[in-house]
């Protein structure tokens, strides 16, 4: 499949409506979450149809690779947000849409530069950016994505944002921005040093996931007029909604396959990352257990024998339960933040997506 144009539809290109079908049955309020996220549908589309426009077929390399990374997408959910959240303030989606077409922007530049890091080859059921066109030209193609971010957001004053307003949000996209590189450094100082350490965790996933959520929620809030008030209240909304789903992000190797995620389940142990469940593990494993944590990331042992291995250690140790009630509280945490803002259906939708991303699987 190396340099197929054609993704697996198991793991991109998904509408939230889709999403919503594979939602565990059973789970708590899962037929309202279903319907919340069905009606959502249109906001998704509203930025596929922006990415789209932005990106039509036309020649010329770098544009061929960023095209590429974007389509087709995957929930666009951070684009979602920032819709969601500039309506839970009373703004207007079209004057926002440029932003929400940026932060895929920027999510996507993020994914190419993590695959390269870790060298991952698979993306979304297809091949990823530096395996399929090289490394250089990810990176160049992953900064002008960021670039490109930046552009739609000042694209913002066409639609009808206020300066002020548009210099807010570049402020606040760019904090975010800075706090993921900051929390993908530390990521890398916890797995050089092998640190099985909770708070430095928490503190990494708050830089590294927490802070695009937070900037998107933010930047959306900003955009639409909302009261300095809201805007703190969706940006806190957004990181612990971030933390919830990076937790959640890092159980999925353990409890999924890499046809249902869409990449490698066999990615955090190859490269020794020091997930959530794996730190949790160590600190309640008994000696033996934890020399054997500790070897199984830092040899050549094959990838997916120390997967078997670290999911048998995880589940003596409860550390996947523990993990998934982690993010729970998080999630909860999230929609608590949420009081105080106007009724309406995008709060709503808001707080169903706290439920959807402890419940997910992929």
């Amino acid at each position: 499949m190396r340099g197929s144009d054609q993704p697996s539809q198991t793991a991109s290109g998904r509408s939230f409506a889709g999403i919503a079908d594979n939602i565990r049955p059973g789970c708590a309020a899962s037929t309202e979450i279903r319907l919340a996220l069905a009606s959502v549908a249109d906001r998704s589309d509203m930025v596929r149809h922006k990415l789209e426009e932005q990106w039509p077929q036309r020649s010329g390399r770098l544009y061929s690779i960023c095209r590429y990374a974007l389509l087709p997408n995957g929930k666009l959910f951070r684009p979602v947000l920032l819709l969601e959240s500039t309506a839970a303030v009373g703004g207007e989606l079209a004057s926002s849409l440029p932003a929400a077409a940026g932060a895929e922007y920027g999510h996507v530049a993020s994914l190419i530069h993590d695959d390269i890091i870790d060298g991952d080859n698979l993306r979304r059921g297809r091949p990823s950016v530096q395996h399929k066109y090289g490394i250089d030209d990810a990176i160049v193609a992953g900064d002008a994505l960021i670039f490109h971010l930046f552009a739609n957001l000042a694209e913002c004053r066409s639609t009808g944002v206020p300066d002020g307003y548009v210099v807010s949000a570049l402020a606040a996209v760019a904090r975010a921005g800075l706090d993921l590189c900051y929390g993908q450094a530390l990521e890398l100082e916890m797995c050089r040093n092998r640190h099985f350490d909770l708070e430095s965790y928490m503190k990494m996933a708050r830089l590294k996931t927490g802070a695009l959520f937070r900037g998107a929620c933010e930047c959306g809030a900003i955009l639409g007029g909302g009261s300095p008030k809201w805007v703190q209240q969706l940006a806190a909304y957004g990181e612990h909604l971030g933390l919830a789903f990076q937790i959640r992000d890092d159980v999925l190797p353990y409890v999924s396959d890499t046809e249902t995620t869409g990449k490698p389940v066999t990615s955090d142990v190859d490269n020794g990352r020091l997930t959530l469940p794996v730190i949790l593990a160590y600190k309640f494993a008994g000696q033996q257990e934890r020399e054997g944590i500790s070897a199984a990331l830092s040899s050549s042992v094959d990838p997916v024998q120390t997967l078997d291995f670290l999911r048998g250690v995880l589940g003596r140790t409860g550390a996947v339960d523990m993990a998934v009630e982690m993010a729970g509280k998080y999630a909860e945490v999230s929609r608590q933040a949420l009081q105080g803002l106007p009724f309406s259906p995008s709060r709503d939708r808001l707080e169903y997506f706290a439920e959807l991303v402890i419940v997910r699987d992929r």
